[in-house]
């Protein structure tokens, strides 16, 4: 895959069937967002899906890798998986795999513990 804007345009271009799928510029990348909610970001020119404990089998057993980032001389991994090439080249093959990763994207933002109300 190609970087950049051209590769977050086909990418929201290939998800709309998800619904109001947008794009953001983001550290470098991009973030790709549904309801203010991200699932997927692009990076190095590679579309990554958000995953979790429920969904990492899938993604593992596809082989898709995990996404990581070097901070202060170190190795991060984030929850992201590389998207499945098979999913690249046929968008409607993609539209299970972003369910999946919004589906995780959701679970995490309902964990989260709510802010108190004063």
């Amino acid at each position: 895959m190609s970087g950049g804007a051209g590769l977050a345009e086909r990418v929201v271009g290939w998800l709309l069937p998800l619904g109001p799928v947008r794009a953001r510029r983001m550290f470098g990348g991009w973030g790709i967002f549904l309801d203010d909610l991200m699932f997927a970001l692009i990076a190095d020119g590679w579309l990554y899906l958000k995953a979790d404990g429920e969904s990492e089998a899938r993604f593992a057993a596809a082989g898709c890798a995990a996404f990581t980032y070097r901070r202060q001389g170190r190795r991060v991994a984030l929850s992201y998986r590389a998207a499945p090439r098979a999913a690249l080249d046929d968008p409607a093959a993609l539209l299970p795999w972003a369910e999946l990763a919004l589906a995780a994207a959701r679970r995490a933002r309902a964990a989260r513990p709510r802010p108190r109300r004063r």
